[in-house]
């Protein structure tokens, strides 16, 4: 099985057969690729699997990092797995945590397998320094090596079984199969090669998702022309498949295959925001017209809100530089709260250059911000055209509770009454500063009433 790869490499311009240095891959990326691994090998610990929040929204792996792993009890509870990068600065070594895994059972056997567990991780990305194939002569297959195997109660139940019967696995214990065979052949695919003269009853669209998961390519590539009634399901499974092979399968399939259900192709975009690849996501969103069978207009808006709320902002904000204004008029009122609620000022302005449409969300977001003392991104927010009904007396009743000034006069400059918003917030409770704020506004006002006399009015030519 192929080592995941820390760094990016592409075909060089004029020779496609070498290749050049592309920059890191990001680590949200690799986490996936490599929880992905171990599930399809039943090797994820029981309790947990998480990447250290200090890798997320589109952080790189540092240029030649190392990746090592420690288990040990837990002081409490538990068997804990932890997995570290380290690198150099500045020739200094540097050791981060990125991974934590850990197990309720506190058992030797639960010991065991996490010690398993940070072995499979090893090898993913040091690779199992197996035979080699210069080492074989030719026609030769390299034989089997000793293996150790951890089973769980479940496991050993379906080896007895399997032995016991004589025959092919039951249906009902596929999964602990698939599992068994991957650790003991290397794929399933090379399984089914070695097998394929026995009666194992699996459809064609079941080889092709074994092939993705899998990540045996070539195999795709076979396999699916043989299951075109099924092609929105292989587009969700190619693009939640992590790694550089999952963004190969999803190009292919985009090549070959038009007229996606908007649906399938909204949860495609969803699962290949969870690889962390913003390239595959752009990609997807980007080749999404023509693609579908029906229109779709809040696709891109839905794909901005599901990465920028699972811890995807890198993601997020490459689709938002990539669309157009009328793209990001489809997103959904909410971004815009959820964005300001993260004091993600740059992201908030970006959104409402290109001509967001917060709706009835602008009250919500005037008074986030000018409660946590933020009234200076409100008034940018503002300044830069964020859209407020004449009528929303909510959005100024925010500001005015919180004292924030200077971001309700920009409200009456944008045409609120507040002759009729006192109308409308005579009955509304009214906390310490209201008065004294209301008292300014009025003020301000004033001279805006008088700013703006007609040709004819006697006050014409009054300076302020």
């Amino acid at each position: 099985m192929k080592k995941i790869e820390l760094e990016q490499w592409e075909p060089l311009p004029g020779d496609p057969r070498r290749a050049q240095y592309a920059g890191q891959r990001t680590a949200q990326e690799v986490f996936e690729e490599l929880k992905h691994r171990l599930e399809g090998m039943g090797y994820l610990p029981n309790e947990y699997f998480l990447m250290d929040r200090e890798w997320e929204n589109g952080r790189e792996i540092p240029k030649d990092a190392d990746i090592f792993c420690t288990t040990d009890y837990g002081g409490n509870e538990g068997v804990y797995l932890d997995v570290y990068l380290k690198w150099y600065e500045n020739n200094r070594p540097v050791t981060r945590s990125f991974i934590t895994g850990k197990t309720l059972d506190e058992t030797g056997a639960a010991l065991d397998r996490m010690f398993l567990i940070s072995s499979a991780i090893t090898k993913a990305f040091h690779g199992d320094r197996g035979t080699y194939a210069r080492y074989l002569r030719l026609g030769e297959r390299a034989e089997p090596s000793d293996m150790i195997v951890h089973l769980n109660p479940e496991e050993q139940r379906t080896i007895i079984q399997a032995l016991a019967e004589q025959r092919e696995r039951q249906e009902q214990a596929m999964s602990q199969t698939e599992q068994l065979l991957r650790r003991m052949t290397g794929s399933i695919t090379a399984y089914m090669d070695e097998v394929g003269r026995y009666p194992l009853h699996i459809s064609d669209y079941d080889k092709t998702v074994l092939a993705i998961r899998d990540g045996e390519f070539d195999a795709f590539k076979n396999l699916y022309p043989r299951v075109s009634g099924q092609t929105d399901d292989l587009l969700i499974e190619v693009a939640g498949r992590p790694g550089t092979v999952g963004g190969n399968m999803t190009l292919m399939l985009l090549a070959a295959v038009e007229g996606f259900s908007p649906k399938a192709y909204l949860t495609a975009c969803k699962r290949a925001v969870e690889t962390g690849d913003s390239w595959r996501v752009q990609t997807l969103v980007k080749e999404s017209e023509g693609r579908l069978s029906e229109p779709l207009p809040s696709l891109h808006g839905e794909v901005i809100l599901y990465a920028y709320t699972n811890n995807c902002r890198n993601i997020a904000k490459d689709l938002i530089a990539q669309c157009t204004p009328e793209q990001i008029a489809s997103v959904p009122p909410k971004l815009l709260r959820w964005v300001a609620e993260k004091l993600d000022f740059q992201t908030a302005v970006d959104l409402v250059d290109k001509g967001v449409r917060p709706g009835d969300e602008v009250a919500g977001i005037l008074r986030t911000l000018t409660g946590q003392h933020q009234e200076w991104m409100a008034e940018r927010l503002l300044e830069h055209g964020m859209p407020v009904e004449p009528d929303n007396y909510d959005a100024l009743y925010a500001c005015v509770s919180n004292q924030a000034v200077g971001a309700a006069k920009l409200l009456l400059d944008r045409g609120i009454d507040l002759e009729q918003y006192q109308l409308w917030a005579e009955h509304r409770p009214k906390g310490d500063g209201y008065t004294e704020t209301m008292e300014e506004l009025a003020a301000y006002w004033s001279e805006l009433q008088n700013s703006t006399q007609p040709e004819d009015s006697p006050m014409k030519g009054m300076n302020l």
